[in-house]
């Protein structure tokens, strides 16, 4: 994609997002499984182990799209309530017909909203989560100051995102295929290639894990770890508040 992510024609990153996003809203969970060939669900298990390791209760999922990782954190961390927030309004009705299908919806809140404008108190949770979503911020430090903000003193924040992986070879595969296989079957499910493009995009012009990482530390966290997931095709960041 030779146009630079952050703007576009319509506006703000963030309108370019919230729009594509109520666009795919109905095949996106399909897809997701399908062309991930089912390692994200792998992936999310292991986020929900390190939260439910924290002993946290009171859950932030920010940018929680269809509510997978809201969901997995409900049925696997006993007594805990979460706190799903996205901008894509679609997105969150698939989360509310998921969650009241499955009967968590009193467990978890689903909200409209901002991640730079996070409307919770300061220190109202022990945990938050950030699932596939930060690369997807306009403004991705602001956002991190809000999850400071958010987050209590001692809680922990555990973000999972894709990346780029550094071995040559795997490199190599994966580029092939989230930037030729990746958009084509995308376009034919979704009738929206142009979202399918930018997601490989996003993935590219992310800051690779070591500058996250010190982007973490910049924003006040501290204990910061980074676990490469499948070869380096993600990575789970953890961080504390100190």
């Amino acid at each position: 994609m030779e146009q630079n992510i952050t703007q576009n024609a319509e506006g703000s990153k963030r309108e370019m997002v919230m729009k594509m996003f109520n666009d795919i809203a109905p095949t996106y969970d399909r897809l997701n499984h399908v062309l991930s060939l089912d390692i994200d669900r792998l992936w999310r298990r292991r986020v929900v182990r390190i939260v439910r390791r924290t002993g946290a209760k009171r859950i932030l999922d920010l940018a929680t799209g269809t509510g997978d990782l809201a969901i997995d954190m409900a049925r696997r961390i006993r007594g805990c309530s979460i706190y799903g927030m996205d901008i894509s309004h679609e997105m969150l009705e698939e989360a509310r017909r998921k969650t009241r299908r499955i009967g968590l919806d009193e467990r978890i809140v689903l909200e409209e909203g901002d991640a730079e404008r996070i409307p919770l108190q300061d220190g109202s949770v022990d945990a938050a989560t950030v699932a596939f979503g930060i690369r997807n911020f306009e403004n991705p430090e602001r956002c991190l100051a809000e999850l400071m903000r958010t987050i209590k003193p001692g809680g922990t924040l555990v973000i999972l995102e894709f990346s780029n992986p550094s071995n040559p070879l795997v490199g190599w595969f994966y580029r092939i295929y989230s930037h030729k296989v990746l958009p084509a079957i995308g376009s034919m499910v979704s009738h929206n290639r142009k979202a399918y493009e930018y997601l490989p995009a996003s993935v590219d012009e992310f800051p690779a894990p070591d500058k996250f990482s010190r982007m973490l530390e910049g924003a006040g966290f501290t204990e910061v770890h980074l676990r490469p997931q499948s070869f380096g095709i993600a990575h789970i960041y953890t961080a504390r508040r100190p």
